[in-house]
């Protein structure tokens, strides 16, 4: 039987999505492999945890393509971002947390990629007028990960409905965010 590396890593997705504290045991028996198959494929949990960040660094890259940020109102762009990031929330929110375990060098380059293009269009509505010029497009950046992070969460515990996410998210975003006319 040949692994499929890609549903394990899924598999390992889904659960520390959910249980962030989860072991390397509680990871195979959620992917259907034994412990020791697992530990062939991924030495331990900071291998698996490195192979789940360039995962979310593809998933997010891919819908970063899908919203297509550099069609249309900054606004509209935000809501698509929002609505094809969704079903990477939960894996996103975990590596955000997992990954300030690692410092320094350690660092993997993705996530620099990531935070310019995203920055790169929290700017592009900045200099068109529909974002407010006093908060920084990293610190938006930063507040739309967040965001993300706690709907994520809020959906995987039930105190949201899975459909209300983009637009909970798109709307707190855009109320701290849009540009009023005074400015």
């Amino acid at each position: 039987m040949t692994l499929d590396r890609e549903q394990v890593l899924r598999s390992a997705a889904a659960l520390l999505s959910r249980k962030a504290t989860a072991t390397m045991d509680e990871v195979a028996r959620a992917a259907g492999i034994g412990r020791a198959t697992l530990h062939r494929h991924f030495a331990g949990r900071d291998a698996l945890v490195r192979a789940l960040e360039n995962l979310g660094i593809q998933e997010f890259e891919a819908a970063l393509d899908a919203a297509a940020l550099d069609e249309g109102s900054a606004e509209e762009g935000l809501r698509r971002l929002v609505i094809a990031v969704e079903p990477a929330a939960g894996l996103l929110s975990f590596l955000v947390t997992e990954n300030q375990l690692f410092e320094g060098d350690d660092l993997n380059e993705g996530w620099d990629r990531l935070d310019a293009r995203v920055a790169a269009f929290f700017r592009r509505g900045q200099e068109s007028g529909e974002f407010r010029i006093d908060l920084t497009p990293a610190w938006l950046t930063e507040a739309l990960y967040a965001l993300i992070g706690a709907g994520a969460w809020a959906v995987q515990v039930g105190r949201v409905a899975g459909q209300d996410f983009p637009h909970m998210i798109a709307e707190l975003l855009l109320g701290g965010a849009r540009r009023s006319v005074e400015q």
